[in-house]
């Protein structure tokens, strides 16, 4: 029956129910809604359970056709949210101008359907062709019990995120030529790990480098971050950008994270704060080198032991006793298995760091005149953490190191609590440990548009001298953490190790932050063990590459 056909006679049936004839138009009403007679049972119960292979076969094919033919609101009724869905699948043609759609489906996995896209895109006389993949799952109405497509914008293009939208114009920026320090240029076909920094830059500095925009088919982002250019129609002059960056180092650093999943590295000079390298190995497109939020381990120590040699507790060579467990207020804390404790005279705060002993520190941080603050205080005013005024140029993140009261107070002291770094907070504080002066990294120059860098007052030159011997020590003497990796290294050599437990993960975050000469780099690589175990090797393959 046609929908002509049925309004009709519904419109019938309503004009029969006015007249009178109540049980008649009843029964007529039920039998055109699926109802049987009086007594007879009601409709049938939703379906339940994972949708069958036939009905994920079925959903898909339906909604891929309406989706070919260019049928927004068709098409979305084949998902979980009518009104997402039509809204992003109607710009897809109407802002986006794709047309020509075809789409392959692979082979199923369960109810997850992955398929390549290939269309054509068409702007002001210009046109190219598009191909992407992407995949869906069908899901089980939760109301209604039909197998439906579940709704994200990734079904429309794998980037796409939230309450993005696919446009095609001339460009929000003109292009930029991105080049390194010494003027190779940086693509994010060379260097993958640039791809979203490039981005960033070009959406930041692009009307500042000269260039005029092209002809693009871009995400426009719901956050206001930088359009990303996913095809271009008609080149634009791109403007020359100059970065910190160094394309040697930048192309080591890209294939130490490609060995370790989840794996982030940021390099730079400690006597500027100019990044050289930035590199991610990571299923998404976050820029954790710089915008990382997590425990830093025992890399953490490096700020410590600054603060209880600052406050006049101990000196490197003052004593510091490793026992096998420390409790502080109700909390016991313990060292990393195998490490033989040792309360001698030998227990040094030299031989705690570079034996990254735990309790040597903890035991520590009671004594006058530190308070709950005294860390915190360490971390913003020496090393210009944790106040929210870095300006590196892209977006980043400049560490936290929170007053913590209670047993927190001592995890913070070990790298665990409350605090949050990323790698090129770690770069930085190795940097300031071993030059005594604070340079808030940096990857473009503040003076393309002004920015006014964080400044810190950094460290006594008593202080700097210990932490960078002990960070020596713990690189090349027979019991530091870090020899093993480093021993390969010339030149004037440092580090520290770090593992930071994370709850529900059974294996830590491996860390490790390191210098040789005048180049510090340090290095994250989740669920990936000791420091030693893949941060480290990260960190020596980028010192290795710096000359």
């Amino acid at each position: 029956m046609s929908k002509g056909v049925k309004a009709a006679v519904i419109g019938g049936v309503f004009a029969v129910m006015v007249g009178g004839a109540g049980y008649g138009a009843y029964n007529i009403m039920s039998a055109l809604n699926g109802g049987g007679a009086t007594g007879a049972a009601g409709p049938a119960p939703a379906r339940t359970g994972p949708p069958s292979a036939e009905e994920v076969e079925e959903t898909t094919t339906k909604f891929f056709t309406a989706w070919e033919k260019g049928e927004a609101a068709q098409a979305s009724t084949y998902t979980n949210n009518d009104a997402a869905a039509q809204a992003v699948l109607s710009s897809y043609s109407e802002d986006a101008h794709i047309t020509g759609v075809k789409i392959t489906p692979g082979r199923a996995g369960g109810a997850t359907v992955p398929y390549t896209v290939s269309a054509k895109v068409s702007y002001g006389g210009k046109s190219k062709a598009l191909s992407y993949k992407s995949e869906l799952t069908v899901v089980r109405g939760k109301t209604t019990g039909r197998a439906l497509v579940d709704w994200q914008p990734s079904v429309i293009h794998p980037r796409l995120k939230r309450d993005d939208t696919l446009v095609t114009g001339e460009a929000a920026t003109p292009p930029i030529e991105a080049v390194d320090r010494n003027g190779t240029v940086l693509t994010k076909e060379k260097y993958p790990s640039l791809g979203p920094i490039l981005d960033t830059l070009r959406g930041r500095y692009g009307d500042k480098a000269g260039g005029e925009p092209g002809v693009e088919l871009s995400i426009r982002h719901a956050d206001e971050s930088p359009d990303t250019s996913l095809l271009t129609l008609a080149e634009g002059e791109p403007g020359r950008l100059e970065t910190t960056l160094s394309a040697s180092v930048q192309a080591a650093a890209e294939q130490a994270v490609k060995k370790y999943a989840e794996s982030s590295v940021v390099a730079l000079k400690p006597s500027t704060g100019e990044v050289l390298a930035v590199a991610n190995h990571r299923d998404d497109a976050f820029n954790a080198a710089f915008e990382g939020r997590v425990a830093p381990g025992s890399t953490m120590k490096i700020i410590t032991a600054a603060m209880l040699i600052d406050n006049g507790v101990t000196t490197m060579n003052g004593p510091a006793p490793c026992p096998p467990t420390a409790t502080w207020q109700s909390q016991t804390f313990k060292n990393l298995t195998g490490l033989r404790p040792d309360e001698t005279a030998n227990a040094t705060l030299a031989n705690g760091f570079l034996r990254s002993c735990n309790t040597a520190f903890i035991k520590l941080v009671d004594e006058d005149p530190l308070s709950d603050s005294s860390l915190t205080a360490e971390a913003q005013e020496r090393f210009g953490l944790g106040r929210g005024d870095w300006k590196t140029g892209i977006v980043s993140f400049d560490g936290s190191v929170p007053a913590s009261p209670g047993p927190d107070r001592a995890a913070n002291a070990i790298g665990q609590g409350k605090v949050e770094m990323n790698p090129l907070n770690m770069a930085s504080v190795t940097a300031t440990a071993i030059t005594g002066e604070f340079h808030q990294p940096y990857l473009v120059s503040p003076d393309l548009d002004d920015r006014q860098l964080a400044t810190a007052k950094g460290l006594p030159s008593s202080t700097a001298a210990q932490l960078k011997q002990m960070m020596r020590l713990t690189a090349t003497s027979a019991q530091g953490t870090a020899v093993r990796v480093m021993s390969r290294l010339g030149g004037d050599i440092g580090a520290k190790t770090g593992s930071a437990e994370v709850d529900g993960q059974a294996t830590s975050d491996s860390w490790f932050t390191g210098f040789r000469n005048d180049v510090a780099a340090a290095a994250m690589t989740q669920k990936g063990g000791h420091g030693g175990d893949a941060a480290g090797p990260i960190v020596a393959a980028v010192l290795r590459a710096s000359g």
